[in-house]
């Protein structure tokens, strides 16, 4: 295989802001006067140094999206970015904490912005989105549960998860166990990055404290085989961004990365960009990387399909019809 463009994927490790074309922000700034000029590069790409700088320049770029009509453009443009590489479903983390400062009736107004350019989308494009609100971990615990009454508010058709993200190094999740039971009893799907950072604890202690049924990135499971097992037992689902990993420097290499033997132990992988323009990526060059290292093919690729497509947060009449659309031509 050579080309991955055309392979029908499901995406659900997507930031929405961290998606936004670098082209898109400079825009938006030279519009409305802001000055971002040092979050770039002379080539006009995103600039940063490690982790916590990447946080920066991320927070710094979501200064100019300041309206609902800002989200609506930026949620055009990062799926039309989607579907040019075969992704039919996507499942974007929304951060009220950007979309008002997690004001409700704010919130909802951005929501419907968000929504409205989706459906556009999807009429247009073939991508089906769905929005995975996403409380930012070191805005801490009590911002969290803000953003967790406007999960609690808004859920339904269209917000379908509940997430964290954010430095993985900041406080414990054990922090955030109000917001992550306001969800669940709100019906949402729940996920939270860990594992990237910090050991295969903190991805324990994801699942002890906060009970997800998916890991964002979570590949530092693999230092500790007795939870590779019990995730492999569980079918917890790993939400893998390998190209993430290799540039922010997780892993040297992708051929370092820990994905094929995840995998191959049993472990449910789906694979995602996390924020493709920091990192250079789209999800037909993570394919064409998986290609490369492992050896994927068509079995692993339709493999990582089905699995995002259980694993989704969305209803069955969206999950069948998404089933459809995998069936062999």
């Amino acid at each position: 295989m050579n080309d991955f463009t055309n392979l029908p994927k499901l995406e659900l490790h997507l930031h929405l802001e961290g998606a936004a074309p670098p082209a898109f922000i400079r825009g938006l700034a030279q519009r409305k006067g802001v000055d971002l000029s040092g979050i770039f590069d002379e080539q006009g790409a995103y600039k940063y140094k490690g982790f916590v700088d990447f946080l920066r320049v991320y927070e710094a770029a979501c200064t100019v999206l300041t309206t609902p009509q800002d989200f609506h453009d930026l949620t055009l443009a990062v799926l039309e970015q989607s579907a040019a590489h075969g992704v039919i479903y996507s499942e974007a983390f929304l951060s009220p904490d950007f979309c008002g400062g997690g004001d409700l009736l704010a919130w909802r107004d951005y929501m419907a912005a968000i929504q409205t350019a989706a459906q556009t989308a999807e009429a247009q494009m073939g991508v089906t989105l769905r929005g995975c609100i996403t409380c930012i971990r070191h805005f801490g615990p009590e911002q969290a549960r803000i953003i967790a009454r406007c999960a609690q508010e808004t859920a339904g058709d269209f917000i379908t998860g509940f997430g964290i993200a954010g430095d993985e190094n900041a406080g414990e999740l054990a922090d955030f166990i109000y917001s992550f039971d306001a969800a669940r009893e709100a019906g949402l799907g729940l996920t939270a990055h860990a594992g990237e950072w910090r050991g295969p604890d903190e991805v324990r202690a994801a699942l002890k404290h906060l009970r997800v049924s998916r890991i964002g990135h979570g590949v530092r499971a693999i230092d500790d085989p007795a939870l590779v097992d019990h995730l492999a037992e569980t079918g917890t689902v790993l939400e893998v961004c390998p190209g993430s990993n290799v540039v922010l420097g997780v892993y040297p290499d992708l051929r370092a990365h820990p994905v094929e033997k995840l995998r191959a132990a049993g472990v449910a992988i789906t694979v995602s960009t996390d924020d493709p323009p920091f990192f250079h990526t789209d999800m037909s060059a993570e394919y064409a990387g998986l290609h490369r290292a492992f050896g994927w093919e068509q079995p692993e690729f339709d493999a990582l399909a089905q699995t995002g497509l259980r694993a989704a947060f969305c209803d069955d009449s969206t999950r069948a019809r998404l089933a459809k659309r995998l069936e062999p031509a």
